[in-house]
């Protein structure tokens, strides 16, 4: 009996293998419109991933597949349900139910208006106008809400959106988490800004881009990027993308007169990266070689970003070496005044450049935003405005423009819906892990003073990057930290961090 069940397994493995292999040539096709593809090309772009995700799906949901996993099931259960297979059948068996749920039209139709608007957003964007992806965006929240719909009776509209980056997690759940979060990141703000502003002048003077980009790329040769299975390129939003986990690539933008843009950009791509290149590799070409999550792949960049890229320790390390590649514009500005200038708190109008402290509000908007376009009680046209009001009363500032404001993430382009409360959930997470790491590596902070990262990823390699997508979010980090996604420990490290730069 067994052995038929075995080669039941074995035929599971090579259908879920050959979409693995559709999955990424798809990706490879997006990775070229974002980074080579000539604007012109993008409505035949458009076709050839619409052909590809039609493929996909149909054998993604077929008859053949369904009752494999049905006869796996089963089967399954006696099993060590932490094993590799077990875990396999479990999130395969979720992806078919949850796919065969949305016709293979639709699909087809999503993939084909998503890759057009992804053009026609970033043409918008580079002219600051609205109107110009209005229709576009007007198309994608019809086409999510009809997503939404397949997924009937659910809690909340929004629910089905946010699963697909947070498998698990409902809307109410994650409201409950930002309620509790918000008062107390307010509270934080509203101290800072009673004390004297940080001076970041130093950040805004002319740093050439060659040098900026090589700098990124020795800092995330220590971090333990593998540059046999990535590269790094440029793109107008920086993004990382996988092709398989022996094939991780990252991008950033460079802005010759701001250095933090392209520098913290590149540790936060390269942190996303390492968790992929870090799944075992025997999950490889399966649907358990992804994150568990978008939460806990935020929590990997953010943590590589921010609690190591902007903390004290690292720049012990690395200032001296910055230094020197721009003696003129950092020469004579000391290691404090440069911690305090990459760390000032004030509020800023675009979310991949705010600091830590503002950062969550800018994800809290979004999701308000998202949710009201998903129930209807906001029209795309009325949008920006509902943007800009938000933004006033979230962050004090208004856009001056839609480049700035509405426009200035690519994640709707692609009808990302539901993505964006990741980021915030992911700052959560980065904490927590923090925590316990720091009680089982001894001496952390010595050893980013002297670079020694290997000994860090090392530990996120073996409690979090290993597993691949076997578990559920609130699994996984329940299993490593033995709480489920909490705030207090962010907000534990925010007041701790900055009590310090700003003296509360």
């Amino acid at each position: 009996m067994e052995s038929i069940m075995e080669e039941k397994m074995k035929l599971l493995k090579e259908k879920l293998g050959e979409l693995a292999d559709l999955h990424a040539a798809s990706a490879v096709l997006e990775w070229d419109q974002l980074v080579n593809m000539p604007e012109g090309a993008a409505a035949d772009r458009g076709e050839q991933i619409a052909t590809i995700e039609k493929i996909k799906h149909l054998k993604s949901t077929s008859d053949e597949l369904g009752q494999l996993l049905d006869d796996l099931t089963e089967y399954a259960k006696q099993l060590d349900p932490d094993a590799d297979d077990a875990r396999l059948v479990k999130v395969a068996k979720r992806n078919f139910d949850k796919q065969t749920k949305v016709p293979t039209e639709y699909v087809t139709e999503f993939a084909r208006e998503s890759t057009v608007a992804q053009s026609i957003w970033e043409k918008a964007k580079g002219t600051s106008d609205f109107a110009m992806f209005q229709p576009n965006l007007e198309r994608l929240v019809e086409l999510r809400r009809e997503y939404a719909d397949f997924f009937k009776p659910w809690d909340h509209v929004y629910d089905p959106l946010l699963d697909d980056f947070e498998p698990g997690m409902k809307t109410n759940e994650v409201q409950e988490i930002f309620n509790t979060l918000r008062p107390k990141q307010v509270k934080l703000i509203k101290a800072i800004r009673e004390k004297e502003k940080v001076d970041r002048s130093f950040l805004f003077l002319d740093y050439p881009e060659k040098k900026q980009w090589d700098f990124g790329e020795e800092v995330i040769t220590k971090f333990g990027y593998d540059w046999k299975h990535g590269r790094q390129d440029k793109s107008a939003h920086p993004f990382t993308t996988s092709f398989g986990i022996n094939d991780v690539r990252i991008t950033t933008r460079v802005k010759e007169n701001y250095l933090p843009t392209a520098m913290f950009g590149t540790f936060h791509e390269c942190g996303h990266a390492l968790y992929e290149m870090g799944i075992a590799q025997n999950l490889n070409r399966s649907p358990l070689a992804d994150g568990a999550s978008m939460a806990v792949h935020e929590s990997q960049s953010r943590m590589w970003e921010n609690l190591i890229g902007r903390s004290m320790q690292f720049w012990n390390y690395f200032y001296p070496r910055l230094q020197e590649i721009f003696p003129s514009q950092l020469g004579n500005v000391s290691l404090e005044k440069f911690y305090r200038g990459i760390n000032a708190v004030e509020p800023s109008l675009i979310r991949v450049e705010a600091d830590e402290a503002t950062y969550n509000l800018h994800i809290m908007l979004r999701m308000e935003l998202e949710i009201a376009l998903m129930e209807g009680s906001l029209e795309v046209k009325d949008a920006p405005n509902a943007w800009n009001q938000k933004f006033e009363e979230y962050l004090g500032i208004l856009p001056p423009n839609d480049a700035e404001g509405i426009l200035q993430d690519v994640h709707w382009s692609f009808g990302g819906f539901g993505y964006f409360p990741t980021y915030a959930l992911g700052n959560l997470v980065s904490a927590q892990l923090w925590e316990k790491m720091s009680e089982e590596i001894k001496d952390i902070e010595g050893k980013i003073e002297n670079a020694e990262f290997d000994v860090i990823l090392a530990w996120l390699r073996e409690n979090v990057h290993v597993h691949g997508a076997k578990y559920e979010p609130q699994e996984l980090i329940r299993k490593i930290t033995g709480s489920k996604i909490t705030p207090e420990p962010f907000v534990k490290y925010l007041n701790s961090k900055f009590g310090e730069i700003y003296g509360l």
